[in-house]
């Protein structure tokens, strides 16, 4: 489901025009013959939760049919000046593998010759049709449109997603917030129309329904993290889902998902996006079961160590 737009060559050189427009933007191209087999562009990002870094975006990066090893020569000349200039948190964005290894000479390929330049998947996105409508959850899970009287739970269950991938094997570098921190965000921003939001509740132990868990819809285009080629045309997004740690195993995240899903479907999206740390062991293997199929890797390198 890769945006048909990206074959279109005023389309592709664009998104890479743009990735090159980018503020710190530098790189290298690889000429053969007197033809072009390959380029690399690398730009910092602002937040500091990516250390010193420079980011290869997914325009950012192409290599001619069967050229893959290219890469790594490419990389090899641009690194040198990131690293020189203090840079050392390197992040690239590719085409997902799967299409028949290294041998089949497509992006298996590319990702082979990442992979030999120390290079470790880090994160993945993911595309799905939508569904047609949400399944019935299991007995005693319920999942309803968040109410106001959720915002409480809304922001206990917003710091259970990055108290997790703080633990390892994540280990992630980015803060914790408080969970009045969260709930004061949900507060001012509860009921905006661009960002559904829905709960999952069970049974607690006095019989009282318990919310569990939430999950946050929207377009694509509200998200920071998908641009360029990655950012699919008339896509939703399943932008957040977590549910309590003593309530996971029970169904709630996958009945979640599903709704999002349905949401999708129903908003009239032809496809629904997400992404996870691939160290995540929960959303690794909960998304793949749900029908999500990789389209782009977040690979990551820190040199110097």
């Amino acid at each position: 489901m890769r945006d048909p737009g990206c074959e279109v060559q005023a389309v592709a050189a664009a998104a890479v025009r743009a990735a090159w427009c980018r503020d710190g933007a530098s790189g290298a191209v690889a000429v053969r013959g007197g033809e072009t087999v390959g380029y690399l562009v690398g730009a910092p990002k602002a937040d500091p939760v990516w250390g010193d870094n420079v980011w290869v975006d997914s325009a950012g990066h192409a290599v001619a049919p069967g050229a893959a090893e290219v890469a790594r020569d490419l990389y090899g000349y641009a690194a040198q000046r990131w690293a020189d200039e203090g840079r050392t948190a390197h992040y690239v964005l590719l085409p997902a593998g799967g299409d028949g290894g290294p041998a089949a000479g497509g992006a298996d390929a590319l990702v082979d010759a990442w992979f030999r330049l120390a290079f470790g998947l880090q994160h993945v996105h993911a595309v799905r049709e939508p569904l047609p409508a949400a399944p019935a959850p299991r007995p005693s899970l319920v999942v309803r449109p968040a109410e106001r009287a959720d915002v409480p739970a809304l922001g206990a269950i917003d710091v259970a997603l990055p108290a997790h991938q703080a633990r390892s094997p994540v280990l992630s570098g980015a803060a914790v917030p408080t969970v009045e921190e969260q709930t004061t965000d949900w507060e001012d921003t509860f009921g905006d129309p661009r960002f559904p939001t829905w709960v999952a509740q069970v049974p607690g132990p006095d019989g009282a329904p318990q919310v569990v868990g939430a999950a946050v819809g929207c377009a694509l285009t509200e998200s920071r993290t998908h641009e360029g080629l990655a950012l699919l045309p008339d896509a939703g997004f399943l932008g957040f889902a977590a549910v309590l740690p003593g309530a996971r195993g029970l169904g709630a995240g996958r009945a979640l998902g599903e709704q999002v899903l349905a949401w999708s479907g129903e908003a009239g999206y032809a496809c629904c996006v997400t992404d996870w740390r691939a160290t995540n062991l929960l959303s690794s293997r909960a998304w793949p079961r749900l029908g999500f199929r990789d389209t782009f890797w977040r690979l990551h390198r820190t040199v110097g160590h």
